[in-house]
């Protein structure tokens, strides 16, 4: 879905659109709204509470709350008819660039199954916001949502690969996929031996773009399409979601489709393995052991811990090119929603620099992050009595944790690494973010590698 912006600020589109006047809880009577809405407004109850959006036909109210929301005006986009509407007031850069983006959010719909495709109202952005960034950022975030909220039936390992092989033709990129056995033949034995008892053959999706002599930034996404747990079969609870599992190839999309727009000097790889977790005569078993790329004996404890699985691969491969920095997205842990829920997303990294430029990206794009422990004293948790490594720690502690640690033992020759362990879903509705497919982290990230790697 296209972002519904008017693109530049225009003075004439200003003094005709609708005006939208931002008020506080309780500061009613504080507002520049003129006095038949406030009228209106005493009539109805409205004193600003967040959310709240009353209209006479020619201005409009947005109740804030205590401002606590970055997004609020994503309720103004979802409850207002169509038609051209300005803020009132002035906002500094970064609360404009937000008010849009929140505007922008708002009218998301995932309606791929829909007939009735619902009108939007349009925006006038304030003047100092950035309306083309912000557009760039709704279009990656939609796509993460897209990709997430489409079921299976409709999103296996083929489909996924077709969705970035579009993203690949829309940007210049070039793009290769290794499909089946051919992923034997070169060696990705646990990409195979994850994927290989599903009707769609398992792949591994490789995507490069920019000038060859700048420096490598890899991405590399979980891209398990379902997750039905495997031998260690899933409750029906627990696949009921299992649609988003490739939610971490979404979100190497969407990162790279900002990355690729925005022209940063960066030689960008992505790289997904895509497979789905399924049963057949031909499974993976718990207790087997894998061989992997990097040469390290894998012992299966649970079937259901496939995706680091894949992942490992996928980072090893990624490293041989020695990249300057390699970042890894994936659905991978109940563990990591334990800790911080649904909405925080956690990351592990060891570079001081990077976790510092993170952070204030996170702050400043609204959009939150959470530092995770590398622990190494959690090492021992992954011994095997019989492989190099088992892949799980066989017990209920620091899920998280010793996930990220297994990864680490396959990113080696990436100058800088980092892990996001994300849940790449909303439970609960909020302005501009409806229940469903959810991208977390990109923004901030995508705020970090301009930094870094500014066009």
């Amino acid at each position: 879905m296209a972002p519904h912006l008017l693109n530049d600020y225009e003075q004439a589109a200003a003094n005709a659109a609708t005006k939208i006047y931002l008020v506080e809880d309780g500061a009613l009577d504080d507002s520049d709204a003129p006095a038949a809405l406030k009228q209106l407004a005493r009539a109805n109850g409205f004193n600003g509470e967040a959310g709240a959006v009353l209209s006479n036909g020619e201005a409009v109210l947005l109740g804030v709350g205590d401002k606590s929301d970055p997004f609020i005006t994503a309720a103004a986009a979802e409850k207002l008819v169509e038609g051209e509407y300005v803020f009132a007031g002035s906002f500094d850069k970064t609360a404009a660039d937000l008010a849009v983006l929140g505007w922008l959010l708002g009218g998301y719909r995932f309606d791929r199954y829909k007939q009735q495709k619902p009108a939007l109202a349009r925006l006038v952005a304030p003047e100092n916001a950035d309306a083309a960034a912000m557009r760039r950022a709704a279009q990656s975030v939609f796509l993460v949502r897209d990709l997430v909220n489409t079921p299976a039936g409709d999103m296996g390992p083929a489909a996924l690969e077709q969705a970035a092989r579009n993203l690949a033709m829309e940007m210049g990129a070039q793009i290769e996929t290794i499909v089946g056995d051919e992923l034997l033949g070169n060696n990705f034995p646990m990409i195979h031996a994850v994927g290989r008892a599903a009707k769609g053959a398992p792949r591994l999706i490789d995507m490069r773009w920019g000038d060859a002599g700048a420096p490598k930034l890899t991405l590399v996404g979980k891209g398990v399409t379902f997750d039905s747990g495997g031998l260690n079969i899933k409750g029906g609870a627990g696949m009921a979601l299992m649609k988003k599992d490739m939610g971490g190839s979404a979100h190497c999309l969407g990162l790279a489709r900002l990355i690729m727009e925005a022209g940063l000097k960066v030689r960008l790889r992505v790289l997904i393995p895509a497979v789905e977790n399924a049963i057949s005569g031909d499974a993976f078993r718990p207790g087997d052991i894998l061989q992997s790329r990097q040469g390290l004996s894998v012992e299966i404890g649970n079937t259901d811990a496939e995706g680091r699985l894949i992942l490992a691969d996928a980072l090893t491969y990624g490293g041989e090119e020695e990249p300057d920095l390699m970042i890894s997205l994936a659905t991978l842990t109940g563990a990591a929603r334990v800790a911080l829920g649904p909405e925080l997303a956690p990351f592990y990294c060891d570079d001081g620099d990077l976790v510092e430029a993170l952070e204030k990206a996170a702050e400043k794009t609204a959009d939150p992050v959470w530092r995770m422990p590398l622990w190494r004293g959690y090492e021992s948790m992954l011994s095997s009595q019989i492989a190099d490594v088992n892949h799980i720690s066989g017990g209920s502690f620091a899920g998280s944790v010793t996930a990220a640690l297994f990864l680490k033992k396959f990113a080696g020759e990436a100058a800088r690494w980092m892990h996001f362990d994300l849940y790449a879903w909303r439970p609960k509705a909020a302005p501009g973010r409806p229940q469903g497919g959810e991208a977390q982290a990109i923004r901030a990230l995508f705020e970090v590698l301009e930094g870094r790697y500014g066009a």
